[in-house]
């Protein structure tokens, strides 16, 4: 990434995306924060101070192009960061169809979205996509159906995706994290019924820094798929 790289992020408001945010803001590159109303857009504006915002609404991803077609998109795009997402457990029997629309298209729909979105100013920078995926878009478990297809069709975009654009020197990565301690860990634990302990689980600056050395790698490489897991 050359000087004042500009690096479109989703999920910036906590967790890994406000890791990785705080990372890159920090020294100084330019931020577009992707906000699901105005209100969230004012409050990450006043946590990275200099930082654009973009705003819509990833669990409707039929009007992202329509929200965006009303802002002003950055006309550089170093890299895409799809990091948001939701999780809603319960076993088949039990999920409906409103649990798997939201989880798929807030954690597959939109993130293709978004990407075909900013591919010109990509493929014109050369850039990066780098989709923050889970364990569970590897390996699916019992109360995981719903959130472990829509990782599971992250990876396939992900894996298309790198095919389609390598020629043209877009980079493309999957991250997949173990659990980490966010906010999304604790709504887990609650709909497991169990205590949440933070400490036992990823610091969301570690997945950052996994996700800032594929990114800042020389030209020469990219990493395709990285596994991080709790080191404790």
């Amino acid at each position: 990434m050359g000087p004042m790289a500009t690096h479109v992020i989703t999920g910036a408001g906590s967790g890994i995306g406000a890791a990785v945010a705080r990372r890159l803001h920090a020294r100084g590159d330019e931020l577009v924060l992707h906000a699901r109303d105005a209100a969230r857009a004012k409050e990450l504006a006043a946590a990275f101070p200099g930082a654009r915002t973009l705003v819509g609404d990833l669990a409707d991803p039929d009007r992202l192009s329509w929200a965006f077609s009303h802002q002003s998109l950055p006309d550089r795009v170093d890299s895409l960061m799809h990091i948001a997402g939701v999780v809603e457990l319960g076993a088949v029997g039990d999920l409906t169809p409103k649990s798997w629309h939201h989880q798929l298209n807030v954690n597959l729909i939109a993130p293709a979205e978004l990407t075909r979105h900013f591919l010109p100013q990509l493929r014109a920078a050369r850039g990066h996509v780098i989709f923050v995926n889970s364990g569970a878009g590897l390996n699916a478990s019992a109360g995981w159906s719903g959130y472990a297809a829509s990782k599971h069709g992250l990876k396939a975009l992900a894996d298309a995706l790198r095919q389609e654009e390598h020629a043209g020197g877009v980079r493309v990565t999957s991250v997949y994290p173990g659990r980490t301690a966010s906010p999304m860990q604790a709504k887990v634990h609650q709909q497991e019924g169990k205590e949440y302990d933070p400490g036992k689980w990823i610091d969301p600056e570690s997945v950052a820094t996994t996700i800032l050395m594929a990114l800042d790698l020389p030209r020469d490489a990219e990493v395709h798929d990285l596994s991080v897991r709790p080191g404790r």
